[in-house]
């Protein structure tokens, strides 16, 4: 060794000690970098239990803001040393294509011992040498969509933990679609089998319907429908989303919503029209193969955006109006136009009476509004203009239907008019001529119903749209309405014209309010002549079909009689309808129009009368127990009486549920002939503990989509011993 090399090795051992702090450091990251996240696990089924998600999935994180859930960060080794810079761990969590702090699309947070139930927070619950169990906190009003969560270490580039899907909360007070009744959160939220009411206000017909929300792919094709709106800022808002996702379902109905007739063999093509649940409909108007919903099928809408808002944690339900004045731009009347055998002719400018209307309600606040129009929202679309799609749905209070706030926003005008407005039929006489009738005027909106919560009744939600008849209330919101210039008729009136004479005649109809498919009924014309003179009048009795949305079907059936009527004589003529009078058969899903006009020949002045009869088609009956056992076979009977006068042909009948039977199953039955009963059992086996549903549905040459349902609660096994 050289006489300086001492010196040399103390200043080598020096700079080396200075350096191990620092190096010391280095290795401690270094180990930790070699040691790193081994997993994380988002503990899916555990979560989306307690998020009320589990139907949706038990292996992909689904939950719901303001509400916290649960991670396990697993590290390859020991990391108790390394707890100082394990402190300085952060989480990221972001969505949207360009997520950001700016417009809350992402958003970067400590773990700490503390959470924060107002923004996004974790918390250590539990830990030991090898793992952390977090608690993530999201706000009560975040956006929702599609979820990437990260974790940053210092200022490290931040490393992908997993994908998590955030809904909204009903169940969280701060929520803006906070619904206090769990009762209404299960119906309006959970419930996957709904009931559709059609029909008529004196036959409401209820029509079992499979909402099937938390369908495997639902989800992600709901937020593939929203994603077409770009403004993923204001996702956090239900109002904008249920704006949003309103605007576009109404936007789509005129794309691919039904299969294509012309590429379907006949089975599939039958099996594909099926209008039982929503799901295959909301399949097909994303992936654009298919045909239009027409009008005639429009109510399917109101179901197939139902599902889209219960998917994503709206509350919501469809809503039946019987009685609808529609496209009368804010109007109270709509004139009816008949021609001299009182059956309908042309089209009205001023509006047309649906017999039924569907919409969906959705729950939510209201803040932007003045107090007290948070609670049930109606959707209401409007027709796109230019590329304005996004922006052509309303979001209504309803209680600003019921006190005619028409200045709140402009569909109110629109709604209020669909339940309060009336009809003025006029006689179009041969000449071309208009003639005013003495009318029984059919006023609208009389029944609003939908499902009741927790059970298969219907419930009337009319008090909700509008006050009673003849109360004081109603009278006051009639004068509001007048003095906002709402009617179109002289002078703006609110009621509709009638006619003054000093020599009147007075015509009411009586008719069942449903005719067997293939039978008869009695119906009963009523004139009275209070005068002291003698009456010559000429009565036209028609029969025409109409579907729902009040669009002229078939001409089936007409009378006329020529009566003289005695002074202050009261007369009354029964007849019999009968399925042997009609030139043809009515078309499917359509509705009998029977109208009555009585002209007296002195003055030319004509009385109307009109009743809507629904078509009643054979009962499917279905008997099984209420409760049954889980993975234990199941019987089922169903049985049809062929009450027509044909045989019943080409006979298939169809069993469906979930969490009851795997897959849909269809039998070919032989011909039933008249007066025979059909009667046959099915075996299955629940798999699904829980309220669950037997749809049965029957096809024949006679009539199509006949369906029916029975509702059973499966027990588990234990239960059941």
């Amino acid at each position: 060794m050289g006489q300086g090399e001492p010196s040399q090795l103390r200043m080598g051992l020096a700079g080396l000690s200075a350096a191990l702090p620092s190096l010391c450091v280095f290795m401690k990251r270094s180990r930790m970098d070699s040691l790193g996240i081994k997993s994380c696990d988002f503990q899916a089924a555990r979560n989306n239990e307690e998020h009320h998600t589990k139907d949706i999935s038990s292996r992909r994180l689904v939950v719901r803001r303001g509400q916290p859930f649960t991670i396990t960060l697993h590290f390859r080794a020991p990391v108790h040393a390394f707890l100082p810079v394990l402190k300085k761990v952060a989480l990221i969590a972001q969505t949207g294509e360009q997520p950001s702090k700016a417009n809350m699309t992402q958003a970067t947070f400590p773990i700490s011992s503390l959470g924060d139930r107002k923004r996004w927070s974790a918390e250590v619950e539990d830990r030991d040498a090898q793992s952390w169990t977090i608690s993530v906190t999201t706000p009560s009003d975040a956006i929702i969509g599609h979820y990437s969560l990260l974790l940053q270490v210092l200022h490290r580039k931040p490393r992908l933990l997993g994908q998590f899907t955030l809904l909204f909360n009903p169940w969280v007070r701060e929520d803006a679609v906070f619904l206090e009744n769990e009762a209404q959160r299960r119906e309006y939220l959970l419930n996957q089998n709904g009931l559709i009411y059609l029909g008529t206000a004196d036959c409401i017909q209820e029509e079992p319907w499979d909402f099937g929300q938390f369908e495997g792919d639902v989800l992600d094709l709901s937020l593939d429908l929203l994603s077409m709106d770009k403004q993923v800022e204001k996702w956090g808002n239900p109002v904008h989303v249920a704006r949003i996702l309103g605007a576009l379902l109404h936007s789509l109905k005129k794309k691919s919503v039904l299969p294509t007739p012309q590429t379907q063999a006949a089975q599939e093509e039958a099996l594909l029209n099926k209008r039982r649940g929503s799901v295959p409909i909301l399949r097909q108007w994303l992936t654009g193969q298919g045909r239009p919903v027409c009008d005639g099928q429009a109510w399917v809408l109101a179901a197939v955006a139902c599902t889209v808002l219960r998917c994503l944690g709206i509350p919501a339900r469809v809503v039946t109006t019987f009685g609808s004045a529609q496209t009368t731009s804010g109007g109270l009347f709509v004139d009816e136009y008949y021609n001299e055998d009182g059956l309908q002719n042309g089209e009205s400018q001023r509006g047309k009476i649906w017999i039924f209307q569907t919409s969906t309600e959705c729950w939510m606040t209201r803040p932007a509004l003045p107090q007290g129009y948070g609670g049930w929202q109606i959707l209401y679309p409007s027709a796109p203009e230019g590329s304005g799609v996004l922006k052509t749905c309303d979001l209504v209070p309803v209680r600003a239907v019921k006190e005619g706030t028409l200045g709140l926003t402009p569909a109110v005008a629109d709604l209020f008019a669909a339940i309060n407005a009336s009809c003025v039929v006029w006689k179009c006489c041969e000449d071309g001529t208009l003639e005013l009738t003495n009318s029984n005027t059919k006023y609208v909106g009389n029944n609003i119903s939908t499902k009741g919560v927790g059970g298969d009744r219907c419930e009337d939600i009319t008090q909700n749209y509008k006050y009673p008849e003849g109360s004081l209330q109603e009278k006051e919101v009639l004068e509001k309405v007048q003095k906002d210039k709402l009617g179109h008729w002289e002078g703006n009136g609110i009621c509709p014209p009638s006619l003054e004479t000093s020599d009147p005649l007075y015509l009411f109809l009586e008719a069942p309010p449903s005719l067997p498919l293939g039978g008869d009924a009695q119906l009963s014309v009523t004139l009275i002549n209070p005068s002291d003179q003698e009456k010559t009048a000429q009565l036209a009795i028609g029969v025409q079909a109409v579907h729902y949305n009040g669009t002229l079907a078939d001409e089936l059936w007409r009378k006329k009689l020529f009566l003289t009527l005695s002074a202050n004589l009261v007369k009354k003529i029964t007849t019999s309808l009968s399925y042997s009078y009609f030139e043809r058969s009515p078309p499917e899903n359509s509705f009998l129009r029977l109208t009555a006009l009585a002209t007296y020949s002195e003055s030319s002045l004509s009385c109307f009368a009109q009743e809507d009869i629904a078509i009643c088609r054979p009962c499917l009956a279905i008997e099984m127990p209420e409760v049954a056992e889980q993975y234990q076979p199941l019987k089922a009977s169903v049985s049809i009486q062929n009450s027509l006068d044909a045989p019943m042909k080409d006979c298939v009948i169809s069993i469906l549920g979930r969490g009851l039977i795997h897959r849909e199953r269809s039998y070919k039955l032989g011909p039933v002939r008249p007066g025979n009963t059909l009667c046959t059992q099915f075996f299955f086996t629940p798999t699904k503990v829980g309220l669950q549903r037997l749809t049965v549905e029957m096809d024949c040459n006679m009539f199509q989509n006949l369906t029916h349902y029975r509702s059973v609660t499966v027990v588990a096994p234990e239960q059941a011993a």
